[in-house]
């Protein structure tokens, strides 16, 4: 294991001369880069999988509780999973800064909330969809979140009466393999790969790191990960605060 700072003033000191001297890199992240923003990530002690549901979070984000408990699930996925008023933090906007200087070459995001786009950033792979394309599954019309967040009940497409799925992939569900092997593509041609608020437990998507081979892995995350060995660097902080360089 390479260095490990807890101090975010240091951390970010660190991490920014790791990006100055990289010549193509590569973000991947998770839950933990939107917490700053207000969205609340899964397994960190104040997650969704620590309140009290009628129905586990896992069970209610599946593909079979959308089919058979469509009502129920709408009710989750617009009170838990739709934050419109949540806005980029300083990780976002410093990914979308290095996307501009042409550093940064891809944002691969496990997230469905699209800060990363808000912040400006361009070449984003959502490998878990997106809560802001919600698709009619007879014509293939696309409604936006705000349009979700102004029906009641189960959603149906206003132009054909067609049942709409967020395009989100559920547990259960497969991802989409042009998302998959692009991010693939993208982390094998990086020189640094940041991974940044995510516990690496979930796959496939956490299995992406073993296609890195470049010179500087630097993880930036408040709990250890099962890659921490593994990495140059360890920012054990705030990442809002890392990325304040």
């Amino acid at each position: 294991m390479g260095r490990v700072i807890a101090d975010a003033t240091e951390a970010a000191a660190e991490l920014g001369r790791a990006v100055d001297e990289a010549k193509s890199i590569v973000f991947f992240g998770g839950a933990g880069v939107s917490t700053a923003s207000g969205i609340p990530d899964f397994r960190s002690e104040d997650g969704l999988y620590h309140q009290h549901f009628k129905y586990p979070p896992e069970e209610m984000l599946s593909h079979d509780f959308y089919v058979t408990h469509t009502a129920e699930f709408y009710d989750f996925y617009r009170t838990r999973m739709i934050a419109l008023g949540a806005k980029p933090n300083q990780a976002h906007l410093k990914l979308a800064e290095l996307e501009r200087a042409g550093k940064l070459t891809a944002v691969i995001t496990q997230n469905i909330d699209g800060l990363h786009q808000a912040a400006s950033s361009r070449n984003v792979l959502e490998l878990h969809g997106s809560v802001h394309r919600n698709v009619c599954q007879r014509c293939g019309r696309v409604y936006s979140a705000e349009w979700i967040m102004g029906t009641e009940g189960v959603p149906r497409c206003p132009e054909c009466g067609g049942a709409i799925k967020p395009d989100v992939v559920l547990y259960g569900e497969s991802l989409d393999e042009r998302v998959l092997l692009a991010s693939v593509k993208a982390i094998e041609s990086a020189d640094l790969l940041i991974i940044g608020g995510t516990s690496l437990v979930v796959y496939p998507a956490a299995g992406l790191v073993n296609y890195f081979g470049g010179s500087r892995l630097v993880i930036v995350n408040k709990q250890p990960t099962p890659q921490d060995a593994r990495a140059d660097l360890v920012c054990a902080c705030d990442i809002a605060k890392a990325f304040d360089f």
